[in-house]
């Protein structure tokens, strides 16, 4: 919109560089172009303006399918008015000399226009397509469509008006017809969801399985491995009581031997000393029978006053006395014969 102000019974216009600004003076042309400022006479001036600038449509509309199935589009088309001489010539983009604002709604018919248009061209596309195929290549198809048929619309060009892009946003059908067809894919999903569960589940009890089969093929090893080593073990202590038998049987075998050699030993030591004994025994008393009776009284008196103990004094009575000097006078002419 324009900015225009008041002074002195004159106004003062200033416009936007996207805006462009036709001012008529007495039916002629005085100012064409857009970004303008200028003076100008309420009385005797006839303006336009006409927006150059991209502008975006959007819109949304209902359709029927090839199925008789309502959906709904919702598209956005860009648009710039290249020519504002036609434009203007064909729309009513005047303003207000005192306001700037547009006397009529120039860009109102534009926009009834394009909708107009690309619902047409959308209808035409959707008429003749099924709802499944509308809602998976449906938004391809209708932007080429409406592309196409903006393009060669005559209209837009004698107006001045030129398409600059279309973009299909969405193609909706209605909210039951949408859970409807939503329904066999969230079926697919939850059956695949339960499938991935159960194969889960299969996996886990497999697993188990092994695990168990695992753990008993253990426990049947370490059996057999108990086995053989109770086995082994009575083996050693066979082993080791037959080793011990034999050692206790070489061990009872030496000290008989050494037994009996210790009692040969000593026999033939008893032999040979009781030999020696007798021998001397012998000489002993072959010794004596050769000696005279006094010599034997001499060494039995000996022997005895060997065995006797020590006397460090005798006293001997007169008596005693007489009678002993009377045997041993008695005894020395015997021991002279």
């Amino acid at each position: 919109m324009a900015d225009i102000t008041r002074r002195f019974g004159r106004r003062h216009l200033r416009s936007a560089p996207t805006a462009h600004i036709r001012h008529h003076k007495r039916g002629r042309l005085a100012h064409d172009g857009p970004g303008l400022s200028f003076w100008f006479r309420p009385l005797s001036a006839a303006i336009s303006e006409v927006p150059v600038n991209d502008r975006e449509l959007a819109t949304a509309f209902h359709a029927r399918t090839a199925d008789f199935q309502d959906v709904t589009v919702q598209a956005t088309v860009t648009y710039r008015i290249s020519d504002p001489a036609e434009a203007a010539a064909r729309l009513d983009f005047s303003v207000d000399p005192d306001t700037g604002v547009w006397r009529g709604a120039p860009l109102e018919q534009i926009a009834t226009l394009l909708t107009e248009t690309a619902q047409q061209h959308t209808l035409d596309a959707l008429a003749r397509t099924p709802l499944a195929v509308a809602l998976v290549d449906g938004v391809a198809t209708v932007r080429e469509r409406v592309a196409t048929g903006l393009a060669a619309e005559p209209r837009l060009p004698a107006t001045g008006i030129d398409v600059v892009a279309v973009r299909v946003v969405a193609i909706r059908p209605e909210a039951e017809v949408e859970r409807a067809l939503r329904t066999p894919a969230r079926e697919q999903i939850q059956q695949d969801a339960d499938r991935a569960v159960y194969e889960r589940r299969a996996v886990a009890v497999e697993r188990e399985r092994a695990i168990a089969e695992n753990e008993l093929a253990s426990k049947i090893e370490l059996a057999r491995r108990e086995e053989q080593l109770v086995d082994r073990r009575g083996i050693n202590a066979r082993r080791e009581a037959e080793e011990k038998a034999a050692a206790d049987t070489v061990r009872t075998e030496a000290e008989a031997g050494r037994t009996v050699r210790l009692a040969r030993a000593e026999a033939e030591a008893a032999r040979d000393i009781g030999a020696a004994r007798a021998e001397a025994q012998a000489a002993w008393l072959r010794v004596h029978s050769e000696a005279d009776a006094g010599t034997l009284h001499a060494l039995a008196a000996t022997r005895v006053a060997e065995n006797l103990p020590r006397i460090d004094s005798l006293t001997l009575s007169p008596d005693v006395l007489t009678g002993l000097l009377a045997r041993l006078g008695r005894a020395e002419p015997g021991a002279g014969a």
